[in-house]
């Protein structure tokens, strides 16, 4: 309803739908960071009714960035006698203005907001603070008005049939709130949102258990998977190993029943015969198994040295000795 003042019609109904269309909407309730966190989406409230409750009250802090709502809490509780409140608030002009109410004036509505509080500087249906705003719900009354003389915010509540008339005696213009078009500013509780946060912590961390098993359980399925791959590889390996072995093993036998010994022991032989006949070794090959040596004698031992036949290769020697060649 639009009330006018004694001097003539000077109310203003507050903002219509087709002219908060063409400025920022009304505003939607969306799900915060603590409700996604907590795993509460399904149960948010996006639809709160309209509810005036009767021990409301007002007023103002000074603002200080990331402490406005300790700033506010600590006021309300002061101002109602107790820590459960309810409050809502706004920033402007340096200053937080908020509203608040005893939680339990809210037990007969939990899920709703207070309408005046679109009024507070910055809201919906702000327009000065010369305006008082007027709020009327199922015959009670409210108003919020700022004192021309000191500038505090005023709170009024009551029966709409003695309230009305004495806010009719003020000079001044008068919107009355539209509920249905105001932007909805929900209710704050510090108790609630502490206890919101406890609860999202405590999902957070199950879930950071749950997935830090997870990773554990994947860790040891795969180092499991890994240790029977290794195995299976580590007896490829030792079979090389094996293998490897046995080739040298059987190298070094091999090379063990070798003729070099063989060899020496004929070379010896040979030492002694041509020592016996004045004979001189100069030449001892072995080539494809093949064996063949020289070596200088006197002229009638060239034809037999040791019993085997030899070759001899001219000139003679400077001292009159032959070069002779044995094939054994």
């Amino acid at each position: 309803m639009a009330i006018s003042s004694k001097d003539g019609p000077r109310g203003r109904t507050g903002r219509s739908a087709s002219e908060k269309q063409e400025t920022s909407g009304v505003t939607r309730l969306t799900p915060g960071l603590a409700d996604k966190l907590a795993g509460e989406t399904a149960d948010f409230k996006r639809e709160l009714v309209p509810y005036l409750p009767q021990e409301l009250i007002g007023g103002s802090v000074p603002y200080v960035a990331g402490t406005e709502e300790e700033a506010i809490w600590n006021a309300a509780s002061q101002a109602c006698g107790t820590e459960k409140v309810h409050f809502t608030y706004s920033v402007e002009g340096g200053r937080c203005w908020y509203l608040a109410c005893v939680s339990s004036s809210l037990a007969s509505a939990p899920d709703s907001w207070c309408p005046l509080a679109a009024a507070l500087p910055g809201n919906s249906e702000f327009w000065d603070k010369e305006t008082v705003y007027i709020y009327e719900q199922e015959g009670t009354a409210s108003a919020l008005r700022w004192d021309p003389d000191t500038g505090r915010m005023q709170i009024f509540v009551g029966a709409a049939r003695t309230l009305l008339p004495r806010i009719q005696t003020m000079d001044a213009n008068f919107v009355t709130i539209n509920a249905e078009v105001a932007d909805v500013v929900p209710w704050k509780n510090r108790m609630l949102r502490t206890e919101k946060l406890s609860r999202a912590a405590a999902r957070m961390l199950l879930v950071v258990g749950i997935s830090v098993n997870l990773v554990i359980f994947s860790a040891l399925v795969f180092q499991f998977v890994l240790s029977n791959t290794v195995k299976r590889d580590l007896v490829k390996v030792k079979l090389n190993t094996d293998r490897a072995a046995q080739q040298l093993t059987l190298q070094a036998y091999n090379a063990l029943q070798s003729d070099t010994i063989k060899h020496m022991v004929r070379i010896q032989e040979l030492l002694d015969e041509l020592r016996t006949l004045g004979g001189t070794l100069v030449k001892y090959d072995v080539k494809d198994k093949q064996v063949v040596w020289e070596a200088v004698v006197p002229q009638a031992y060239t034809r037999n040295v040791g019993g085997v036949k030899t070759d001899v290769i001219p000139p003679l020697e400077k001292d009159g000795r032959a070069r002779v060649r044995g094939y054994k």
